[in-house]
């Protein structure tokens, strides 16, 4: 965090970052265009900033990174494709309708975020960003792209297109060589879907109806752009509570979708033993909005809804590491992480069940990541957690048949992330080397199917298990066992 005034005085001379938060009533103070020798990464975001100098550009040669969120942008400043190394451009929450051709900084471009503004129609020259790696589009009133992303876009890994208006999706979207990671719930597309799915998980014998008064809200697990987990306790009867994890959802258009379209596709996704198991769903949450009635403005802002979800134990942990600003679409990892051949192939194993499990009730994860993923390395087992990216895309839409093969690409990123941590102990290894290096060649065959360029040629996640299973030489996986 900077400050104006040591800006103004000259105090920011050889910064690299600079990020400031007070209003700007005047514009872009002239001060930033003096850092042009040095700043790489700007944040403006929250400033109530609505335009830039033209000198923007030119002036800061070096700029990669660019946050202006939350701002009074209507229009997407055409100055910003005059900057020769930005590479990430940030407006989410503008109110921004328009994107001028020649706009964008066709060139470098890899990674834009326009969440949640207004916009109805893309730049063609949208296709000219070949660099394109990771493109936010959720919340907007899009219906269509441009057809110049099919041919120029084979880079993109990541496209988020949920809460707009999309009534179909371009085929070619289906057969982009590279992407991974999908999304596209809350669009009149998978309208229907969504509703037989929440119809048919609102039928589901083993999913508790739980009242907020029998629930205690302890300390806070988690908290995300969608809502909040805390530990809690489900107090069944006088005598006996079970210690849970309660998701309480709220908020508008995140990254990735609304809440609402994340708590269907948790509770359309049924059980499975590598996904968290959801024990019931709240009711009577003193926020809730009588189903039916009209929310007052800013009330769809509030409680979205609520779940109540096995208590996962302490000693699992998050797999990886969410992208950095240079891995743009692929996980980071601590560099001391380390796993046996034996407890990725246990992980793994459990995670295509879980996936495949996910696709045969039509719905796609859209963020197959490490980050998202629990692991026990003492039980060689995993859960896939985080359905912020999910999409209920229906089991008889012949079009969305491809949106399998897509998400094993984010199988074959994984199984690659976690070949590379993969550190033989000899005094810890249960394996001998034959069998550990059968193990490697095993899974790294698999991982050259999985990432291959022709999308339909690609194995199925039931196809990716039964090899994984043939490796680890069983069947099935076990529940989180109870420490002793």
């Amino acid at each position: 965090m900077h400050d104006l005034e040591t800006l103004n005085t000259g105090g920011y001379a050889s910064t690299t970052h600079l990020k400031l938060t007070c209003p700007l009533p005047s514009g872009l103070p002239p001060a930033i265009l003096t850092l042009g020798a040095t700043l790489t990464r700007l944040d403006l975001s929250g400033t109530g900033l609505s335009s830039l100098p033209s000198e923007f550009g030119t002036s800061l040669p070096n700029l990669r990174i660019l946050f202006l969120s939350s701002n009074n942008f209507s229009t997407f400043p055409s100055v910003l494709a005059q900057c020769p190394s930005l590479e990430m451009i940030a407006f989410r929450s503008n109110r921004m309708t328009s994107i001028p051709e020649g706009s964008l900084p066709t060139k470098t471009l890899r990674w834009l975020i326009l969440t949640d503004n207004q916009i109805s129609t893309l730049p063609e020259d949208l296709g000219k960003c070949e660099k394109l790696e990771k493109c936010m589009l959720a919340g907007n009133q899009l219906s269509s792209l441009p057809e110049s992303m099919a041919t120029g876009c084979k880079n993109l890994a990541l496209l988020r297109l949920s809460a707009n208006r999309f009534e179909t999706l371009p085929e070619w979207l289906f057969d982009l060589p590279k992407l991974a990671f999908l999304s596209f719930a809350g669009n009149p597309c998978v309208e229907k879907q969504t509703a037989a799915a929440t119809a048919k998980a609102g039928t589901r014998f083993d999913l508790e109806k739980i009242e907020w008064e029998n629930l205690e809200v302890q300390e806070t697990l988690g908290e995300g752009a969608s809502g909040v987990i805390s530990r809690g306790l489900w107090k069944q009867s006088a005598e006996y509570a079970e210690e849970v994890a309660i998701k309480v959802f709220k908020g508008g258009v995140t990254s990735d979708g609304t809440p609402r379209d994340e708590m269907a596709a948790v509770l359309a996704a049924g059980f499975h033993e590598g996904l968290i198991t959801v024990l019931g769903k709240v009711v009577g949450h003193p926020d809730e909005v009588v189903e039916g009635a009209v929310a007052a403005e800013g009330e769809e802002k509030k409680f979205q809804g609520g779940i109540v979800m096995q208590l996962i134990p302490e000693y699992y942990a998050a797999l990886g590491l969410p992208p950095s600003f240079d891995t743009c679409s692929r996980d980071c990892f601590p560099e001391d992480a380390s796993l046996s051949a034996a407890e990725v192939l246990g992980m793994l194993t459990g995670i295509a069940g879980a996936a495949a499990h996910l696709h045969q009730r039509g719905i796609a994860h859209g963020d197959l990541y490490a980050h998202n993923i629990l692991a026990s390395k003492a039980d060689r087992h995993a859960l896939l957690g985080d359905f912020g990216a999910a999409t209920i895309y229906g089991t008889d839409e012949e079009v969305y048949a491809g949106m399998e093969k897509l998400e094993v690409l984010a199988f074959a990123h994984l199984l690659e992330d976690v070949l590379g941590l993969i550190r033989r102990e000899k005094e810890k290894n249960e394996l001998t080397e034959e069998e550990e290096e059968a193990i490697v060649q095993g899974l790294e065959k698999l991982q050259k199917q999985c990432a291959d360029p022709r999308v339909n040629s690609r194995p199925s996640f039931e196809d990716i298990a039964v090899e994984l299973e043939d490796l680890v030489g069983f069947r099935g996986m076990m529940r989180i066992p109870i420490p002793n």
